[in-house]
């Protein structure tokens, strides 16, 4: 069976309202996918930056899969949340991106968005915090639905993602 093997790390995230975030990510891959070696999905430590609204977490990512062909080529989906000083934690953003088709080392980067829902939501986020978070996680990357949501942009995720191709010439599939 033809391979894919990415290695890499979710560098960090900027562009966020507050600080202290940290970022819930997983891979989404189709029927045809088998995974070989690695983890699905992770989470990475919360970052505290002191002075810039980077935060850095250097979050490795190491997946291997078979395949026997190129539907349902893995996507990367993250979710990305804030931590206040009480340990409470809110949604900041979601987000996805298709891992590289294409051999190589690839800098990346994941613009996010957040559901605004009602006024009401609005204002008690504003007060007491929280707010709307997708029921079904599948909307992140699917979009069936999606285009109905009122939607806010967020900042942005970057990731440094190295992809390796194996054996798709040898059993015909082609990039």
């Amino acid at each position: 069976m033809a391979e894919v093997h990415v290695i890499g790390q979710i560098v960090g995230a900027s562009g966020f309202p507050r600080s202290s975030l940290f970022c819930k990510w997983g891979i989404h891959t189709g029927g045809a996918w088998k995974l070989l070696s690695g983890l699905r999905e992770g989470q990475t430590q919360v970052d505290h930056p002191q002075l810039d609204d980077v935060a850095y977490w250097s979050h490795p990512i190491d997946v291997h899969f078979a395949t026997k062909g190129l539907q349902g080529w893995p996507k990367l989906h993250v979710q990305v949340w804030h931590q206040d000083s009480f340990g409470r934690t809110e949604l900041y953003g979601y987000g996805f991106l298709h891992v590289p088709s294409s051999p190589g080392s690839h800098q990346l980067e994941c613009v996010t968005w957040r559901p605004l829902g009602s006024w009401q939501e609005q204002l008690s986020q504003l007060f007491v915090g929280g707010g709307p978070q997708l029921l079904n996680s599948d909307l992140i990357y699917t979009g069936a639905d999606r285009y109905r949501l009122q939607t806010c942009a967020m900042g942005t995720v970057h990731l440094q993602l190295t992809v390796i191709l194996r054996n798709f010439d040898r059993y015909g599939v082609e990039c």
